[in-house]
């Protein structure tokens, strides 16, 4: 599969099932499949409509899900900006090294830019090393100053 051959676009409510479903690839992942609660008709409900609770950037290829990236508009007031929150971002093991998740993070900071953010955050699981990495090779610096509580 060729890099070129990945697209990427905003979801709609039909794509529900392919956003719930990289929720439980997470989830399975990480060894907390049950955990999941949340259902296809949840991601419709709040994800969709006149207030969206996030918004979804899916990858594709030829047709496949490729890859998606959860997200929640966020505001700081020390910079007095918006920006966005990952909430969740997923690729399915045939797609990973292809670019697919550092294109989704790319087409997100764009977004994100043009309407005039300043910033990305996200939170990764202490155990998940593979996404620490992932991360770390894009750029995305560990904050020392912050913890979520």
């Amino acid at each position: 599969m060729k890099r070129e051959a990945i697209t990427i676009r905003f979801a709609t409510v039909d794509d529900a099932e392919t956003i719930h479903g990289a929720m439980i690839g997470i989830a399975t992942i990480m060894g907390e499949r049950e955990k999941v609660v949340s259902t296809p008709d949840d991601i419709r409900r709040f994800g969709f409509g006149e207030k969206p609770a996030f918004e979804v950037l899916l990858a594709e290829a030829e047709g496949m899900p490729a890859g998606v990236c959860l997200y929640i508009p966020s505001f700081s007031t020390y910079h007095g900006r918006p920006g966005v929150y990952v909430q969740d971002l997923y690729v399915p093991d045939q797609f990973r090294g292809l670019g697919v998740g550092a294109r989704l993070l790319q087409r997100l900071a764009a977004g994100a830019r043009a309407r005039g953010g300043c910033y990305i955050r996200l939170s990764v699981d202490t155990q998940n090393f593979k996404a620490q990495g992932f991360y770390t090779s894009l750029g995305l610096a560990h904050s020392h100053t912050q913890q979520i509580h």
